[in-house]
Order: C-alpha cells, then sequence, then structure tokens
C-alpha cells in the first residue's frame, strides 16, 4: 500500500483573493464549478472556508464511487485542505498571485492506495482520472471568477 499522488494546475485570470474567496463559498461557488462527477452535493455545516463540513458523491469511474464526507481547515498560506472523513483523502487547494492580476491555484489530492497488482493500477491510473476532474472544475472556477 502507499500513498497515491493527483495534481492540477491552472492559470485563472482573477485576482488570488477573488478566487481564494471563490474556493472558499462552499455554498455558491462550489457547488455551480464542480463537474457531472459530483452529486449529492449539500453543505452540513458552514458554507465558507474553514469549520466547513460538505458532502458530495463523487464518481471517478463507472466503477469507483466515493461518499464522501469532507471537513475543511486552513493549511499554510491560507490553503483550503479537504479531509474526507470516510477515507484518507486530503484535498489542498493553494492559490499563488500571478502576474497582471492573475492567479496560480494548484490542487493535490492524496489518500493510502490498495496493495497488490490492484495498487499497481490504482497508482497508474487514478491520478490522471482524478487529474482530469480537477482540470475541469479549475476551467469552471475560471469561468465562475474571471472578468468577462
Amino acid at each position: 500500500m502507499g500513498q497515491v499522488v493527483a495534481t492540477a494546475e491552472r492559470v485563472v485570470r482573477a485576482p488570488a483573493d477573488v478566487v481564494r474567496a471563490a474556493l472558499a463559498d462552499y455554498a455558491t461557488t462550489r457547488p455551480a464549478a464542480l463537474p457531472e462527477q459530483y452529486s449529492e452535493y449539500r453543505v452540513d455545516e458552514g458554507g465558507r472556508g474553514a469549520g466547513t463540513r460538505v458532502h458530495w458523491r463523487l464518481q471517478a469511474t463507472p466503477k469507483r464511487v466515493r461518499e464522501q464526507d469532507v471537513v475543511v481547515t486552513e493549511g499554510a498560506d491560507g490553503a483550503l485542505v479537504e479531509t474526507d472523513t470516510n477515507s484518507s483523502m486530503v484535498t489542498t487547494w493553494t492559490v499563488h498571485p500571478a502576474d497582471a492580476g492573475a492567479s496560480t491555484v494548484r490542487v493535490r489530492t492524496t489518500w493510502n492506495g490498495a496493495g497488490g497488482i490492484g495498487g499497481f493500477f490504482e497508482r497508474t491510473f487514478a491520478p490522471k482520472g482524478l487529474a482530469r476532474i480537477h482540470d475541469a472544475m479549475l476551467e469552471r472556477l475560471e469561468h465562475a471568477v474571471a472578468p468577462s
């Protein structure tokens, strides 16, 4: 059993404070930015930043579905850290200023993978699939925050 890591990064055409606020808005912006792999989304507590508790169903593949109950905390440099209480999955969102009012948004998800041959396939294919899901969300996030 080893740790599996999936990452995605995108330059978003909006200032870092605007992007951070949108990512921390679990009540309005987040559900609107989620791609179709997410369903059954609900805010159980809070709704803005640290202290928020949310639930969603993530269907990464037709056979790979996770019911996630997520607790949001704040990490270093104002990062949003989403910890799934049903598994070892942790997703960290960081936002840093880039040039001319743009921001670099990075998402990193880790979890403890399976062992054996199943674990080999998980470590090989799951990061690419989850990175595609993250890319889709980052694109939708940019549409939500970028000036027209």
